[in-house]
């Protein structure tokens, strides 16, 4: 196999496992120049086999993020070390608020120790996790469930958790960038992150490495408006940098 479709191969491989990926974060981790990246990506987007958009390449047909069950698989134990990093910061009797994520639902599942928790979420797996145990309160926002994720959206659901205020108000998030700071790839799944951020007295962002310099569809949230980014390496300095002046905690899961 020659070196040009050896990378061919590994460019697709990363695509298929990580979604959209900009040419720069594509470029360090094949550890060549952007320029090799791009001449690369050249033949693969001509033949129809990956798309561009906005700086960022992905898969045809697959572009945005993988359906919610196979995300779940996707960097396990980094998302189940975030939820254990922010459940040990809430305590029984507490009141959180979580949109619909893989970090999320694994963060749901570490709070099965807790007792007591009032949880409003869009999220129907979170809220069957933790809905009828250990004296739980649940709430529910309503509206059509997704078929991918079994989350309700819309103006009903954002006017739902509009009426409460919480402790904790935490989302994941599809992409974190230097420039534009937390996005995602669904205009209402945007929408109600960014109203879940401003319902909590502590507003915290919840994301695995790979989700570091990826480029989103719709900005969710400057870092600005965010109090704490929990994740499970170190971001690249940029993004370090950015969440420094914006005046966000980061905070590495062990």
């Amino acid at each position: 196999m020659s070196m040009h479709s050896k990378r061919h191969t590994q460019i697709l491989r990363l695509l298929d496992e990580e979604g959209a990926i900009t040419i720069s974060a594509l470029a360090e981790k094949l550890g060549v120049s952007l320029e090799t990246v791009r001449r690369d990506v050249r033949p693969l987007t001509e033949a129809g086999t990956v798309t561009r958009v906005h700086g960022a390449v992905g898969l045809a047909g697959q572009l945005g993020e993988a359906p919610f069950e196979r995300r779940m698989r996707q960097n396990a134990q980094a998302k189940r070390a975030i939820g254990k990093s922010v459940a040990a910061t809430i305590k029984d009797g507490d009141s959180i608020m979580l949109d619909t994520g893989t970090t999320t639902s694994f963060l749901a599942r570490e709070l099965l120790g807790h007792r007591r928790l009032t949880v409003v979420t869009n999220s129907s797996d979170i809220a069957r996790t933790l809905a009828t145990v250990n004296g739980n309160r649940v709430y529910m926002a309503g509206g059509e469930l997704r078929s991918d994720s079994g989350a309700a959206f819309g103006v009903s659901a954002i006017e739902f958790i509009n009426r409460f205020t919480v402790n904790h108000a935490v989302i994941s998030t599809g992409a974190v960038n230097a420039d534009a700071g937390v996005m995602d790839y669904d205009l209402e799944e945007a929408e109600f992150a960014r109203t879940v951020l401003s319902r909590g007295e502590r507003s915290i962002v919840v994301t695995d490495h790979s989700k570091f310099g990826r480029q989103g569809l719709v900005t969710v949230s400057d870092f600005a408006a965010i109090g704490e980014l929990v994740c499970d390496l170190p971001p690249p300095q940029e993004i370090a940098g950015a969440l420094e002046l914006a005046g966000t905690e980061l905070i590495v899961a062990s």
